[in-house]
């Protein structure tokens, strides 16, 4: 599948131009091909530099301020020259995309809110840039699937997708951004925490996991966050057992929000990961519990079936 985006002719230089991508879908780390087509009206044209740069709408650090679109990286693709009148110029190019490139579709569906666009920046004239916009489609590295996989897998599921124009706290970025994937709890870990989200940050090696707990009482107003970060490296992924990978990171985590929490009377811990299975409980005689309580028939009741 190829797309193309088109910029409208510039009345003043008669200049158009084209950007068309061989496949729109891509990947952290790989080399994204294309062709931006320059055609020039009844005069020539002199360029002064060609530029692609990844483009996306992304929140700032001030929670008042709107979103924004932000370009997160650019490179040049071409310099100096000069498109003669009635012709074309062609500049073939592989874009390399960095690690930290942020996935904007998983399974094969979009992540919500999340777009990515490249963007071609073509200067004419120090006052005049003239460029076109294409989307494209960022898929997971093997790592992020996996981890994505093994969430859904230990019942979390994913409310939001986001991107923040801010920097870590301790942790090292190639880009002035960096992606957010807002989950519901799954019922193991609904306990110690009401709110996950998870961070991706990639480089060549391996990826950096940051696991960021939010524990909410919405009666009284009180609220606990923590921040933990996992590493884990690109080698070796497919032999790994992901769902003991991130079920033991997420109990680490909790863990550590627990101590951390520990004033709260609400803290508490994971104890048994979701790798640990035993027989069912035996149903609750009728009389005991909800089903001895006013209404009757509750757990427990109709038969004692325990369903």
């Amino acid at each position: 599948m190829r797309v193309t985006g088109v910029a409208p002719e510039s009345g003043w230089t008669g200049l158009s131009v084209s950007t068309t991508l061989t496949n729109p879908s891509t990947r952290p780390g790989l080399r994204l091909p294309g062709r931006v087509t320059l055609a020039a009206g009844p005069d020539d044209v002199p360029i002064r530099h060609v530029r692609l740069g990844l483009v996306a709408t992304a929140e700032s650090d001030d929670p008042h301020s709107p979103r924004r679109l932000v370009q997160y990286h650019q490179v040049p693709i071409g310099g100096r020259f000069v498109v003669p009148a009635g012709r074309r110029r062609a500049i073939d190019f592989a874009l390399p995309l960095p690690w930290e490139t942020p996935v904007t579709i998983f399974g094969g569906v979009p992540l919500m809110s999340m777009r990515t666009g490249l963007r071609t920046e073509v200067s004419v004239d120090p006052e005049l840039d003239q460029g076109t916009m294409v989307p494209i489609f960022v898929h997971p590295l093997p790592t992020q699937q996996h981890i994505l996989a093994a969430l859904d897998t230990l019942g979390f599921l994913i409310r939001q997708a986001g991107l923040s124009h801010s920097r870590l706290p301790g942790v090292e970025q190639a880009l002035p951004v960096h992606q957010r994937l807002g989950y519901w709890v799954g019922p193991l870990y609904a306990g110690p925490i009401t709110e996950l989200e998870v961070i991706f940050v990639a480089n060549s090696a391996g990826l950096e996991v940051v696991l960021w707990l939010d524990r909410r009482l919405s009666l009284t107003g009180i609220s606990h966050q923590s921040i933990s970060r996992f590493r884990i490296w690109h080698t070796g992924a497919d032999q790994r057992d992901w769902v003991a990978v991130v079920d033991g990171w997420l109990r680490a985590a909790i863990n550590r929000h627990a101590a951390a929490a520990s004033h709260a009377d609400w803290s508490a811990q994971i104890s048994e990961s979701a790798h640990v299975s035993r027989h069912p409980d035996e149903p609750v005689a009728p009389g005991y519990g909800l089903g001895g309580t006013a209404g009757g028939g509750g757990i427990g009741g109709g038969g004692g079936d325990g369903t």
